[in-house]
């Protein structure tokens, strides 16, 4: 009875620190969003080049006096101090307002709503290849430690590792695309198809260039826990009871070792969606990355802003959410340090 009593007052005090310890980590976002966006917003500023020259065609541009010139910075706000500027942008931000495409006069929430679900479609099937592909990978190598398969895993992570996503890429669409005449060379759709289905073969190339690129760090990782998890002593008395390899293996073992590859999956989709900008511009697919890409070369301020503050909000919230999930699941984190 006493011992019962002790452990609903633990887990009550456990419940009331982890609340306490949930809401310090998502208010902790805010401040590191405010020095990131003045960062952001900063470095663009020191950025060769004016906004006007994208505003305008070249030729108009030139044919403008100065007076007009120096009215039209005026009436964009580019002539009023760096901070002032950073201070209305980001009270426009907090109210909802993201600003117009100086490319296209577009309103920016307008693009990434439209360019969001292409790039979640493509890193969401990335994310199963290579979680599913480099966990398999990385347990079977672990299980036949020092063999020749194992050996050949390791130099192929290695490899992998080491090769830039977009030779990959450039590879794929030779061998597939123009020599094999399998799949699509890049898009994401014809103008007939309406479901999902009939954008699959687009897909299939990107998705598993950007999924087997990362196969080989899941793989690494998922190796070296089930190495740790298979030299723990409940294995060992697993084994000192007769169960079968096979289930050893599978399910005291797996199952275990997957735990941190989990948390590494909870790191790896905002990563994802930031390092689709390769990916996205050698296939031609239309998400956020290759919005980002042509953002940079037009030197599209606005968009470029709020795209780099979407990948780090992607970033920041996946990590605050992998520390919330070890600490509910891990008692030995420390809730009140």
């Amino acid at each position: 009875m006493l011992k019962r009593s002790f452990a609903a007052s633990f887990g009550f005090l456990r419940g009331e620190k982890m609340a306490k310890y949930t809401v310090k980590k998502i208010l902790g976002i805010i401040p590191m969003l405010l020095i990131i966006t003045f960062i952001i917003y900063w470095l663009l500023d020191l950025t060769p080049g004016d906004p006007i020259s994208y505003l305008m065609d070249p030729e108009a541009l030139a044919r403008l006096s100065e007076s007009q010139v120096a009215a039209l910075r005026a009436q964009y706000g580019l002539d009023d101090p760096f901070f002032i500027r950073y201070f209305k942008w980001l009270g426009r931000l907090l109210q909802g307002d993201f600003g117009f495409s100086s490319a296209s006069g577009v309103p920016v929430i307008q693009i990434m709503a439209e360019r969001l679900p292409a790039t979640l479609e493509l890193a969401v099937a990335a994310l199963c290849i290579s979680t599913i592909l480099g966990s398999v990978l990385g347990v079977l190598g672990a299980i036949n430690k020092g063999s020749i398969g194992d050996n050949v895993l390791t130099v192929a992570g290695m490899i992998g590792v080491s090769i830039p996503q977009f030779f990959f890429g450039v590879c794929a669409i030779l061998i597939f695309a123009l020599h094999l005449e399998w799949l699509p060379v890049g898009g994401r759709t014809d103008p007939e198809v309406v479901n999902f289905v009939g954008r699959i073969k687009y897909m299939i190339m990107p998705a598993l260039v950007l999924g087997i690129s990362m196969t080989a760090g899941v793989m690494r990782y998922a190796r070296s826990s089930m190495l740790d998890t298979m030299n723990k002593d409940y294995i060992k008395t697993a084994r000192s009871k007769g169960l079968p390899e096979w289930r050893v293996n599978l399910v005291h073992g797996f199952r275990v070792s997957l735990t941190p590859v989990i948390v590494l999956v909870g790191f790896r989709l905002p990563t994802l969606i930031a390092g689709s900008v390769v990916i996205e511009t050698v296939f031609q697919w239309p998400g956020i990355g290759s919005a980002f890409n042509s953002a940079v070369r037009s030197q599209n301020y606005n968009l470029v802003m709020m795209l780099a503050l979407l990948f780090v909000f992607m970033t920041l919230f996946a990590s605050t959410l992998v520390d919330i999930l070890t600490a509910a699941l891990d008692p030995r984190v420390k809730l009140n340090g």
